[in-house]
């Protein structure tokens, strides 16, 4: 071999490797992030903030057979709704998980509009509400499969909601605290567990108590589904012991009740007290990371003027926060529960069983 080809093979090789240095730039420049799925398209996680990751904007509650948006002037709900957004935001929020589903007030148009004027991160829905005997269930879905509500729910985060282009950042659906799932509530949870698969959004189920929520964990389990792809809606009306081994095997334990309530004489902190107590107990076990609190505060109802009485979203920085911090928290802890958990949990991924 000549000096001459001994200089192009070593050309050559450099090309080669320049060209393979170039390709993983911009592979690792064009593989997107983690991100949340908002009401005006997909953002970063690292962008998500301070989450409440349980709260209302509208609920109707009338019923699934007569709801729709010509029961409500979007203007003003978005005239009454802006100012305890630009409050809270105040606080240092800067995403609001909304969580009222179809059939049931939800209108992705209002919360674009909303996010747009408060400059916050607003994150809407798909699924059915089964809680209230089946009150807020259209009536196609008796006849559905669950493969078939499936196949809504994932098309509405593939194209949008009702051709608004706005898609769902998770699942939310309802059952009642009954002991045994009724069967439509087994389909509803099914469907849940079917949609995840293809999606990647989390499921939050209002729950409450311990039976539903395992249930539901097992329906989820038979099908494949992680635990961490399920939130417990209203873990606070779980047993302590329940919650502890929900979170132990993966689950998000959602204590979205805060609230600073006065009127409950045996307690003069309202359920902020109580709410500290939980989440210690949750953090003394190794669950800090599993937590996840809101207010499932807001409300506006159409069926009253002016929407009726609209509670607003800072009890959770007015109260639980000096509470917890009393009883030890550091910061970065409440950061933990506050921002980096929600986080984790809405971050769209698929979430299969480990076997």
């Amino acid at each position: 071999m000549s000096k001459n080809d001994d200089i192009d093979i070593k050309i050559i090789l450099y090309i080669l490797l320049f060209l393979l240095f170039g390709i993983i730039i911009i592979t690792c420049k064009t593989v997107p992030s983690d991100t949340v799925m908002t009401v005006t398209g997909p953002v970063p996680v690292e962008k998500t903030g301070i989450t409440l990751e349980h709260e209302h904007i509208l609920v109707d509650f009338i019923g699934a057979d007569s709801t729709g948006p010509w029961r409500w002037d979007k203007e003003k709900v978005v005239e009454k709704v802006l100012p305890y957004l630009l409050e809270v935001k105040q606080k240092g929020v800067n995403t609001l998980i909304e969580c009222t589903p179809a059939y049931l007030g939800r209108d992705p148009l209002i919360l674009k509009e909303l996010s747009a004027k408060s400059g916050m991160n607003l994150i809407t829905n798909a699924g059915f509400y089964g809680a209230r005997k089946n009150k807020y269930i259209p009536s196609f879905f008796y006849s559905s499969s669950p493969e078939e509500l499936a196949e809504l729910w994932t098309n509405e985060f593939r194209n949008g909601i009702d051709n608004t282009g706005i898609k769902p950042g998770f699942i939310k659906i309802s059952v009642d605290a009954d002991s045994v799932l009724s069967p439509e509530h087994k389909k509803i949870i099914t469907a849940a567990g079917l949609t995840h698969l293809q999606t990647g959004l989390v499921i939050a189920s209002h729950t409450g108590p311990d039976d539903p929520a395992f249930e539901q964990i097992q329906i989820l389990d038979s099908l494949g589904v992680d635990p961490s792809a399920f939130i417990w809606v209203h873990a606070q009306g779980g047993t302590v012991e329940g919650n502890l081994e929900a979170a132990k095997r993966g689950v998000w334990i959602s204590l979205d009740g805060v609230t600073m309530n006065p009127d409950k004489p045996s307690d003069e902190a309202g359920n902020i007290g109580w709410y500290a107590e939980r989440i210690i107990l949750l953090k003394n076990e190794g669950f800090l990371g599993k937590i996840l609190i809101s207010h499932d505060a807001g409300w506006y109802d159409p069926e009253f003027e002016d929407g009726g009485s609209f509670r607003g979203f800072t009890d959770i920085f007015d109260y639980l926060i000096p509470a917890l911090k009393e009883k030890g928290l550091t910061q970065n802890e409440i950061d933990q529960i506050l921002v980096r958990n929600p986080a984790e949990a809405f971050t769209i991924r698929i979430r299969k069983k480990n076997n």
